[in-house]
């Protein structure tokens, strides 16, 4: 048994809507880069049975960054005079920061939840700097998670949120898991998931703009858990028919957390993907006769 796993955390400062972030990363791994973005309220915790998986390690380069404010990333300064609300925009420039920062080429950008619909707007926006996305319980639209009561005086919010998004787990899903699921929730600042969730259900509709993602520039996989009630299999779906050329659709026996709440499952959606998107991202960069 080594002494430590293979996963490395360093700092690294980003520039966001004009004003420096220093945010979190760990990485593992060697080969095609892959970024994570954890889910709403959350960190990068979420993927470290991915990030110490020795079969994807030995192909795959992944990076996994705490969002500011989330986890080991601190807020900007004078935090405390403004409302946290994750806005689109800051969303996307916060992720293209870091890819550039760190100098991914063309990485494939795996995301659950909120991250799950921003890939999506990843590739509409910006598929020709990337190697493909994987999305997790994520859609076009996503309405009814954004709500004002994680502010409320008379609710402790490191009890009540997790215990809420708990329930979006499915039941055979290992418990250890889930607990852990809950534990990282139960470690979110004062307002963060709510501010995150305005994101996933407000900040966020490309609604009637999914023919804007071009697959064949940046191909893209979408997956929702038949337990998700958050964002539901059959909005996934009906997202996945409105993009031309997508693939993914259903998993059963699962929720809204794949990647931690059940691994060893998602791995049989996860895997088979980035090891398709990994090929066609080689092909494009070496075509056929090219010399």
């Amino acid at each position: 048994m080594t002494v430590y796993e293979p996963i490395v955390g360093r700092y690294t400062t980003i520039e966001v809507e004009g004003e420096p972030q220093r945010v979190y990363v760990e990485e593992s791994g060697d080969g095609t880069p892959v970024l994570c973005l954890h889910t709403a309220g959350a960190d990068a915790r979420q993927y470290r049975h991915l990030q110490t998986d020795p079969e994807v390690l030995d192909r795959f380069r992944v990076v996994a960054f705490d969002l500011p404010w989330h986890g080991k990333s601190l807020p900007p300064d004078a935090w405390w005079e403004r409302e946290y609300l994750l806005t689109a925009e800051a969303y996307v420039e916060t992720v293209m920061a870091v890819v550039r920062r760190l100098e991914l080429e063309r990485p494939i950008v795996v995301g659950c939840s909120m991250a799950g619909s921003l890939v999506l707007e990843l590739a509409r926006l910006h598929g020709a700097e990337l190697g493909g996305v994987v999305g997790f319980s994520g859609a076009s639209t996503v309405q009814g998670r954004f709500h004002d009561w994680p502010l409320a005086p008379d609710v402790n919010s490191n009890q009540v949120v997790p215990a809420w998004t708990y329930g979006l787990m499915a039941p055979q899903s290992p418990v250890a898991a889930r607990k852990e699921v809950w534990w990282m929730y139960s470690q979110g600042g004062p307002g963060i998931y709510r501010g995150d969730t305005y994101f996933y259900s407000k900040g966020l509709d490309l609604s009637g703009r999914e023919h804007e993602i071009d697959t064949d520039l940046c191909p893209v996989h979408l997956y929702t858990g038949e337990y998700d009630y958050a964002c539901s299999a059959e909005e996934t779906e009906a997202t996945l028919a409105r993009i031309p050329g997508a693939k993914g659709g259903r998993m059963p026996g699962i929720g809204h957390f794949p990647v931690s709440e059940n691994y060893p499952l998602c791995k049989q959606y996860l895997w088979p993907a980035l090891v398709e998107l990994a090929e066609a991202r080689a092909a494009r960069r070496h075509p056929a006769g090219a010399e």
